[in-house]
């Protein structure tokens, strides 16, 4: 007979990821707590590692941060809805999110698509001009 060691409370961190739909598999979460992207209590950590409420979580998923609160745990993977009541988003990263959107979109204004494809006479103007530039 084979007991288990773990409690019921006692979840793993990558599988409170993905039960909070932080994360689509739990490989992903693995994955992105070994490359230091989740740190726990301004710590990094394993994805072993136990997940109690009340503990503040640093996620960087792409290009955003967030840090949230742990309200929940638990470690099956339910619908969105009951998934947000898991943990609270700080009022600071929503903030700060809000604010790294508002200067993508600024950035998105003053950088313009051009307006065809180039031709083949523009596309080897353009590499022979970077291929200048690269040379001096």
């Amino acid at each position: 007979m084979r007991l288990k060691t773990e409690a019921k409370d006692d979840i793993r961190l990558d599988k409170w990821l993905w039960a909070a739909r932080f994360f689509k598999t739990r490989a992903l979460a693995k994955a992105a707590v070994e490359s230091n992207k989740v740190h726990y209590n301004k710590a990094r950590a394993k994805p072993s590692r136990g997940v109690e409420i009340g503990a503040t979580l640093r996620l960087q998923i792409g290009t955003e941060e967030k840090t949230i609160l742990v309200l929940q745990v638990h470690g099956n993977r339910r619908g969105a809805p009951d998934a947000q009541t898991m943990y609270m988003e700080t009022d600071e990263s929503v903030l700060k999110r809000q604010q790294n959107a508002e200067q993508r979109k600024t950035m998105n204004l003053t950088s313009h698509a051009p307006d065809h494809r180039p031709n083949k006479k523009e596309r080897r103007d353009l590499i022979r001009a970077k291929s200048n530039m690269s040379d001096s």
